[in-house]
């Protein structure tokens, strides 16, 4: 239930992992906060996307090896986790998770840490005064609410409410605007795992470069990518490839739900024909909304650079860490990109990275924060958004209870907090 004066001390927009634990770390310093989202579930690109399994949140001891005991996404992410095992939701390998139990545990957390919530609401428009923003309108099933706060959290993943509120922000990479590609997760069932390996794709992918090149395979994607599920039989597949489209333009994300759709049953059919253990393989659900790897990013007060992740920068003003490489996904057809971080290290994400020009109570948390396209690409995944997320929340605290600026927020304040939830930066 909204508060009787529709007022409110933190606004946070958006649901995914970055959001509730931004909500959460404002809440829990006894911040009143509510937080909106468009779904009728929290969880993002977790939940709707299916985007599974969760990019490693560890030490890299080499390619794709991982040290699962020395983690640098901790904090309320590594709550999650430990709430996900307590509910048998997170498998054996510490990364394929249970959706459903994630939906349930995220309520609970924002339950326990007494967060209003929206959910099946979209901010539809934005009150900004110079350089202060007033309330957000919100969109939903009773019609529209105009809710007030005194700081507001972005973490909408496409920068909806920065965009709004007339933020500056780049779309994609420099030389033409476009973006990674849009996947739409999806999964067959009735798989004979006894015959089918999801980590060893070679006679897969030798069949797929086959077909492709014979056109049968329309999918620009080079490759099938496949994962194990929390369910014997069944397999997870993140290889439908959609290029050229904008995930900020209606239309384009039509076209694009559309065009995935074909792709997948495109990939079912191969699978079913061609590949041992499909051949009586069942299509058993796509994604509720295509998965987005990038889309708007904020001009912050820093623009975090693929040179600052790869040569693993320790920012004196950090509030979160990370691992994963940078992985572009070619945004105009076949191809991937990918650049380890050093194995054994970690970089860091900068406070002021977080913050959008010109606007005095609004910082943004996960993706679309401030930074180049190439750097956008390591810094994406889940794990890490949740840590910034967590970052962000603090600091809507702090600059709360000083009432002072989120520009004005001293790093150290941030820390101080981080390091009482024990989480990393």
């Amino acid at each position: 239930m909204l508060n009787s004066d529709n007022k409110y001390d933190v606004i946070v927009g958006g649901g995914g992992l970055a959001g509730v634990s931004a909500a959460i770390a404002a809440a829990r310093e006894g911040i009143n906060v509510l937080l909106i989202e468009k779904n009728g579930f929290l969880g993002g690109m977790a939940t709707a996307g299916l985007v599974n399994p969760l990019m490693p949140y560890c030490i890299w001891k080499a390619s794709w090896e991982y040290n699962w005991e020395e983690k640098v996404n901790k904090g309320i992410f590594r709550k999650i986790l430990a709430n996900l095992v307590d509910k048998d939701g997170l498998h054996e390998n510490n990364q394929t998770f249970n959706e459903e139990i994630l939906k349930l545990t995220l309520d609970r957390l924002i339950k326990k840490n007494k967060v209003d919530i929206l959910l099946h609401s979209f901010i539809s428009d934005v009150n900004r005064d110079r350089k202060i923003l007033k309330s957000v309108t919100v969109t939903n099933k009773s019609g529209q609410q105009e809710i007030e706060a005194d700081y507001f959290i972005d973490a909408t993943g496409d920068a909806d409410l920065s965009a709004l509120a007339d933020c500056e922000y780049k779309m994609g990479r420099e030389e033409d605007g476009l973006c990674q590609p849009m996947t739409l997760c999806f999964r067959l069932a009735d798989v004979d795992t006894d015959k089918f390996d999801p980590e060893s794709r070679e006679l897969v992918n030798e069949k797929y470069k086959e077909y492709k090149d014979k056109g049968i395979i329309k999918n620009p994607r080079e490759d099938v990518l496949t994962f194990e599920h929390i369910v014997d039989d069944i397999i997870h597949f993140n290889s439908t490839r959609i290029v050229g489209r904008s995930a900020v333009d209606v239309e384009d994300l039509t076209a694009a739900e559309i065009e995935a759709r074909e792709q997948m049953y495109e990939l079912y059919q191969f699978m079913k024909n061609n590949i041992p253990g499909f051949e009586n393989s069942k299509l058993l659900m796509s994604a509720p909304q295509i998965g987005v790897r990038e889309s708007r990013r904020i001009v912050g007060e820093y623009v975090i650079t693929e040179e600052d992740l790869l040569n693993t920068i320790k920012f004196e003003d950090s509030i979160a860490r990370g691992t994963y490489p940078v992985d572009i996904h070619n945004p105009s057809g076949t191809g991937t990109v990918l650049k380890d971080v050093p194995y054994g290290d970690y970089y860091t994400i900068p406070y002021r990275a977080l913050i959008p020009l010109g606007v005095n109570n609004l910082i943004v948390a996960g993706r679309p924060i401030s930074s180049t396209h190439e750097a956008h690409s390591a810094y994406r995944v889940m794990p890490i958004c949740a840590s910034i997320g967590e970052g962000a929340g603090i600091a809507a605290s702090v600059a709360f209870n000083k009432k002072i600026s989120f520009k004005e927020v001293d790093s150290k304040d941030i820390h101080n907090l981080l390091d009482k939830y024990e989480a990393l930066y």
